[in-house]
């Protein structure tokens, strides 16, 4: 029979028959079913044929499960952590073919590592899953394998030394318990301090695009006001991170802080506060110059580094969700 003949009598058995595939589906139609379906879903539909393999594994269904929930702590620096993962793989794997593939790799990962991922006791698959595919980097920190750059609130459990601030760390997904392992960097000689069981309300994204030990240019110093909101790098010396501090823009001494008189918005300094301290304490306020304005303070009281204006309503309520209950000293 030829491909014609053939093609045909497959058309005249569905009608005869009345099934219809999924694939016969409009592609609008298909597209929404698929866009419904849980990443499982998908994981497991991708195994009914290779049209339905290629659907379910491609960027644009992933994306929005991507988004959906890792959107939130994951950030350019994480999607270029990804990127640079996967270089060293693909040179390693170049290596591997003239220096011998199972000791090439086992310099990169550990050998248990690279057993488990490419398992030589077992036939090869048919059908491997891309590694520069979103459903790979979203499966790779969904297991736990990919550990990513972000930012922790509250770090250490919420030690009083560091409430209502914000620290870079290299964080990891547990599925098991739905939380995240952070391993911050390291404070002058102390070894690299980490914490488990990181709610996902205490993550967020690196807002800019600035290391732990790097100053923050600051942007909008001129249009800060008073009762702004803000972020301010800290550190305690040369050799610590620093970490963003919220606070808001505070009067003058001199101020009577009355809307229709007050002209603090055309002083050279700034003054910053810091509410969560008590009044008297000498971690409550300290003022900044508004037109030079780089890294200013002392081994004493720390250095202050660059400024975040806050314009999202968003950021503040989630600084105003970790308040601390009682005032610091």
């Amino acid at each position: 029979m030829s491909g014609k003949k053939k093609a045909g009598a497959r058309v005249e058995n569905v009608e005869e028959s009345g099934e219809v595939s999924v694939l016969d589906l409009p592609e609008l139609v298909l597209d929404s079913i698929l866009g419904k379906l849980s990443p499982a879903g998908l994981s497991t539909m991708a195994g009914v044929c290779k049209s339905l393999r290629e659907r379910c594994r491609s960027d644009h269904v992933w994306e929005m499960h991507m988004k959906r929930k890792w959107g939130r702590v994951i950030g350019a620096a994480a999607h270029r952590e990804w990127q640079a993962y996967l270089a060293l793989k693909n040179e390693s794997l170049s290596k591997a073919k003239d220096q011998g593939f199972l000791g090439s790799l086992s310099c990169f990962w550990p050998l248990c590592w690279v057993k488990s991922r490419f398992d030589f006791g077992a036939k090869p698959l048919m059908n491997p899953l891309p590694d520069d595919s979103i459903m790979s980097w979203y499966l790779s920190i969904e297991k736990g394998k990919f550990w990513f750059p972000a930012q922790v609130y509250n770090r250490e459990h919420g030690h009083v030394g560091f409430m209502l601030s914000c620290y870079d760390a290299q964080v990891c997904y547990d599925c098991h318990t739905d939380t995240f392992t952070a391993r911050y960097p390291p404070h002058g000689r102390r070894t690299i301090p980490s914490e488990g069981g990181v709610q996902w309300e205490r993550l967020r994204a690196p807002p800019v695009d600035t290391t732990a030990h790097e100053l923050h240019i600051s942007d909008y110093l001129n249009e800060l006001r008073p009762g702004d909101h803000i972020e301010i790098q800290w550190r305690r010396n040369k050799e610590f991170p620093y970490g963003w501090w919220y606070g808001v823009v505070g009067h003058m001494e001199s101020c009577n802080q009355t809307a229709n008189h007050c002209q603090c918005h055309n002083s050279d300094t700034i003054t910053l506060e810091f509410n969560q301290y008590s009044a008297d304490s000498r971690w409550r306020r300290t003022i900044i110059d508004r037109n030079n304005h780089l890294e200013e303070g002392n081994e004493t009281e720390g250095f202050y580094g660059g400024v975040r204006k806050l314009n999202s309503k968003d950021e503040i309520a989630i600084w105003k969700q970790l308040w601390p209950p009682e005032v610091l000293e």
